[in-house]
């Protein structure tokens, strides 16, 4: 190579040398062809240095005319103020911009976003160049680089009736344009110039045109040159090069192409086909002689990038050019680019399948079912036992049980679901439960720590294939509820950095959907208890703790006495108990309180026996002498006025007026008590306590359902608004889609909404809002998913 660079510099200076050894006759004839030519070149430069000139400011006068015509047309003022000025202004700027010969006008707003454009696609976005000196009312002529190319561009301003800027006009040329002018005007000052150079420069044609002929017009130094340069460029790039002959022999074969195909010395003259240690594709396409355009092929352990021409078509011999270029890297980084796609895929099929309903263990199987085979061969999910209950975990990693288990085969050694352990401080479960930190064991056979949590276990996941760990703590709002772990085994490579972090993002998805099913949880079975202790355990007997006043009407015939009023006291309290999760004995209180609202149930008709009077006995009301009725009853137990009202043998007891009760005093009218009803007060705003959003997922490519449930401590009304986003990037809940939706409940305590929404703007996250008046304790909750329709590949 050092030999041909060496040759090349001593040709050059032969060359050189040559042409200074000329005759005293060249050399004058050289030098007046070169003054000539010199002359009529500053001629020439003179010329089109004045018209360009000239013709730069025919362009701007032009601009600057086109651009206040526009503005001051009848019609812009009024479509300006039109709902949509681009409908109306597109077509009169396409009509005037061929009109008037310039390559463009656009009209916009005092912010310079366009209202027209030649390119549509440009509408809308903002103008290039200036446009502070025309919102001042000046016209500002400028060149910029515009989506045109290089542009000459004059903008002025439109003004209403009161002289205020409301939009601006800009128009303009593109430069290439204004030289093309200049390019009509260039063959009348060549061809005078080419006049002048054709009388000097004949005599010299005249004495090169033998040697010409003879040598197809390159000298012997030309030739041997480029044949040198040819041969370093081929030897030097960086690509291989091969040429094909039309029979299928090879002709040429560059440094690279020998290097990346492993090619012996010798190949020139061979059959392709008879070619070592060529892959049979690779074969196949040099011998076919069809074109290719960057075709991977392998060759050894590289991957080759391939493109074949055919060479006929250039004038030359028939054959192709082969050239070949290295992209094992980019194929590297290409493999690397894939992984992150499926992880993103693994992430949204995640956000799509788990927290689907608000059950605990079916949230756990979720989670254990989806990372499964792309990211695990084995997932297991252990929850405090507590979690399963609806209650608050523990500190410690004890009372754990098996919640969900799922793997690609069946007869897995890893411990059942539904078994209850407590796990071994060295474990890596119990390492990350108490510091909330996630554990990788990329080599399970050569760690010990995790085995003594289970030794012969531990033997049998080894010897099954298992050989990689990683364990992450299940947590929601700062509080850890249990642990799962990804196993894999012979069919992944070990877990790295990478994957812990694929790891904790797919626990951290999972974690609220567990933690809204535990607390859903909690709230059922409160819910259920407080109903059970509601209703009597057994059917009690007909009797009431309700007392009536003798003399009332209808309506007010029974008022609790103190009995009534401390069961019903009891009860209010065990139901306010129950809604602030104050754990109580649902036993014989709850027995009580439920037999004695139960047993309230007797008839305004009948007359219920008192409890402090013996059974079978009522007490009879009676009645003072006096000129006027008495409402005051008097019952005295210990000698009843009323005859027994029980007993096989007792005499039937005086029927009761189905009426208003009449009572007569001697000598005086009959009075009848009028009844006297009580509006019972609306009930207060409740509390909100808890709001939970679940089971958000798409439906359609733009429709998505969402379940919303509320918990109070109270029956009073409660407003809901479901709020719907899009956004671009996870996180941010992003813009509002179309209008929130209100929903009026009362009469219970917990209320769960289905709600379906039809986004209107498609960005790739989706997210819904529930809020609530009276506001809720935890200020309302939100959840956000990631569309189908991103491209994830």
């Amino acid at each position: 190579m050092a030999n041909r660079f060496a040759r090349f510099q001593h040709l050059s200076v032969k060359r050189v040398i040559s042409r200074t050894t000329r005759s005293v006759a060249g050399q004058v004839l050289i030098f007046q062809v070169a003054l000539v030519v010199l002359l009529v070149a500053c001629g020439v430069v003179a010329l089109i240095l004045q018209s360009e000139r000239d013709t730069n400011a025919e362009a701007r006068r032009r601009s600057t005319a086109v651009a206040q015509t526009f503005a001051h047309s009848p019609g812009v003022l009024a479509a300006l103020q039109a709902p949509d000025p681009s409908k109306i202004l597109q077509p009169l700027t396409e009509a005037g911009r061929r009109a008037a010969d310039v390559d463009f006008i656009v009209v916009m707003n005092t912010k310079g976003i366009r209202y027209t454009h030649p390119l549509p696609d440009r509408i809308g976005k903002r103008f290039v160049g200036e446009i502070g000196p025309s919102l001042a009312g000046k016209v500002f002529v400028e060149s910029v680089d515009g989506p045109l190319g290089r542009e000459v561009q004059a903008t002025v301003p439109i003004e209403n009736a009161d002289a205020e800027v409301v939009g601006l006009v800009s128009a303009g040329m593109k430069v290439k344009n204004v030289q093309s002018q200049l390019t009509r005007q260039l063959p009348i000052i060549l061809g005078a110039g080419a006049g002048a150079l054709a009388l000097s420069t004949g005599v010299t044609a005249l004495v090169g045109t033998r040697l010409r002929r003879q040598t197809h017009s390159l000298a012997p130094d030309e030739m041997t040159l480029m044949y040198e340069h040819h041969d370093t460029v081929l030897h030097s790039v960086r690509e291989g090069v091969l040429i094909v002959a039309a029979d299928g022999r090879l002709m040429l074969a560059n440094d690279e192409a020998r290097r990346l195909l492993e090619l012996p010395p010798d190949i020139e003259g061979r059959l392709v086909s008879g070619l070592p240690g060529l892959d049979p594709e690779t074969r196949a396409l040099l011998t076919s002689g069809r074109e290719a355009t960057d075709e991977v092929h392998l060759a050894g352990e590289r991957l080759l990038a391939v493109n074949q021409r055919p060479t006929e078509h250039r004038g030359g011999p028939k054959g192709t050019v082969v050239t070949l270029r290295d992209s094992t890297e980019l194929q590297a980084v290409t493999g690397r680019a894939e992984v992150a796609r499926e992880r993103l895929r693994l992430l949204y099929d995640a956000g799509l399948h788990i927290g689907t309903t608000l059950d605990v263990l079916r949230t756990a199987d979720e989670l254990a079912r989806v990372p499964i085979p792309r990211f695990a061969d084995f997932v297991t999910v252990d929850l405090a036992d507590a979690v399963l209950h609806g209650d608050e975990p523990t500190a410690t990693a004890t009372d754990m049980r098996r919640a969900a288990v799922s793997g690609i085969r069946d007869d897995h050694p890893l411990s059942e679901q539904g078994r209850l352990f407590d796990y071994a401080p060295s474990t890596p479960q119990a390492r990350g439960y108490g510091s909330g930190h996630s554990q990788l064991v990329s080599d399970l056979p050569s760690a010990t720590s995790w085995r003594l949590q289970d030794p012969e276990r531990a033997r049998a996941i080894i010897d099954y294939g298992i050989h990689s760990l990683i364990t992450a703590p299940i947590r929601a709002r700062g509080v850890v509820l249990g642990m799962a772990s990804f196993w894999r085994g012979q069919q992944h490579e070990p877990f790295n950095e990478e994957d812990l972090s694929l790891a904790e993002e797919l626990v951290a998805r999972a974690a609220i959907s567990i933690d809204n099913a535990r607390r859903y949880t909690r709230e059922h079975a409160l819910a259920v208890t407080l109903q059970q202790s509601l209703l009597p355990q057994a059917m009690p007997e007909p009797r009431t703790v309700l007392h009536r006043r003798p003399g009332l009407g209808r309506a007010q015939s029974w008022l609790p006495d103190r009995p009534g009023l401390l069961v019903s006291a009891g009860a209010a309290l065990i139901g306010v108990l129950l809604t602030l999760g104050i754990p109580f004995d649902p036993g014989a209180a709850a027995q009580q309180a439920g037999q004695a609202l139960a047993t309230t149930s007797a008839r305004p008709g009948q007359r219920p026996a008192d409890p402090a009077a013996p059974t079978g006995t009522l007490p009879s009301p009676s009645t003072t002498p006096t000129g006027s009725a008495s409402l005051s009853p008097s019952p005295t137990p210990s000698s009843p006025s009323g005859p027994a009202a029980t007993g096989p043998d007792a005499p039937p007891a005086p029927a009761t007026p189905s009426d208003d009760q009449v009572t007569t005093a001697p000598g005086g009218p009959a009075t009848v008590a009028t009844p006297t009803t009580t509006t019972p007060a609306s009930p207060a705003a409740p509390s909100v306590k808890d709001v939970v959003v679940s089971a958000f997922r798409q439906t359609g490519p733009t429709s998505a359902t969402a379940t919303i449930g509320i918990t109070t401590d109270g029956t009073g009304p409660v407003s809901i608004t479901v709020s719907w986003f899009t956004g671009r990037t996870a996180g941010p809940l992003g813009t509002a889609d179309g209008p929130s939706q209100t929903f009026e409940r009362s009469g219970a305590t917990q209320y769960a909404l289905t709600v379906d929404h039809a986004f209107q703007s498609l960005g790739c996250y989706w997210a819904v809002q529930a809020t609530t008046t009276p506001d809720s304790a935890d200020g309302g909750a939100s959840q956000q998913l990631l569309t189908r329709q991103c491209d994830l590949r």
